[in-house]
């Protein structure tokens, strides 16, 4: 597999940020490119639920308007999350012929997966154990959450890892999720996360070096990105919607 471009790039606003990592998908798409890596983190709180979440089953949603906490949602399935400082974000997007497994969706989770545990092992000493479909956790307690995104010739591949964000804030802002895995057992939010307290810049290398990424100091495909932000990601009809 060819090096892949990688940027580390956060954006001004939630919007920006949350269709970066579509802009990516459809930029690699658009130009059968040979994928990308992506990492980004917050400076601000805001809500992410997945594309077929129901806002007001997943998100205290009197709470993030009376807090002034945006609601956003991501081209992607899973749960939805607090984002913020202390949560660090990846994004991969690779072409569907770089793997076998990547032309099925279960083989695809376990691909990555495999891939994220082995560049985790070269930051933590602690055993991290893939739970659920695509969790990451230490000692049965989540520490990430990831998911998918496919389109006809390539697919994103993206989450987040708690490193040393507020967890209490999740609670604020976040109901028990109207589904869960079998091994979070009714656990609430405290309860069931925990922090990874890695160093950022080794994560992120030991990452980089998983995909063979180079990083990139400019040419991020910003195009697509303002296009994203108009259509979707910056409008409540999307966002908001049930």
């Amino acid at each position: 597999m060819s090096a892949l471009p990688c940027f580390d790039r956060t954006f001004a606003t939630p919007a920006e940020n949350v269709a970066a990592d579509e802009a990516l998908l459809d930029w690699c798409e658009t130009t059968d490119g040979v994928g990308a890596l992506r990492f980004w983190e917050s400076d601000r709180l805001f809500v992410v639920v997945g594309y077929g979440n129901h806002v007001d089953l997943e998100v205290n949603v009197a709470q993030c308007r009376a807090d002034g906490v945006p609601i956003l949602r991501r081209c992607s399935g899973g749960g939805t999350v607090l984002q913020g400082p202390g949560c660090l974000n990846y994004a991969v997007v690779l072409p569907l012929t770089a793997e076998p497994a990547l032309t099925n969706v279960s083989a695809t989770n376990r691909f990555f997966m495999t891939r994220i545990v082995r560049a985790l092992s070269r930051v933590t000493r602690r055993p991290v154990a893939v739970m659920g479909h695509t969790d990451l956790a230490i000692g049965g307690l989540k520490f990430s959450g990831n998911a998918q995104r496919r389109k006809a010739r390539h697919v994103l591949f993206h989450g987040t890892f708690l490193i040393d964000f507020d967890l209490p804030l999740i609670g604020r802002y976040l109901p028990p999720p109207s589904r869960e895995p079998a091994y979070r057992a009714g656990r609430a939010h405290g309860d069931f996360l925990t922090c990874l307290s890695v160093d950022r810049g080794d994560l992120k290398g030991a990452l980089r070096a998983e995909w063979g990424a180079t990083p990139m100091a400019a040419d991020f495909p910003t195009a697509p990105l303002a296009s994203l932000v108009a259509a979707k990601y910056g409008r409540d009809e999307y966002n908001l919607r049930r």
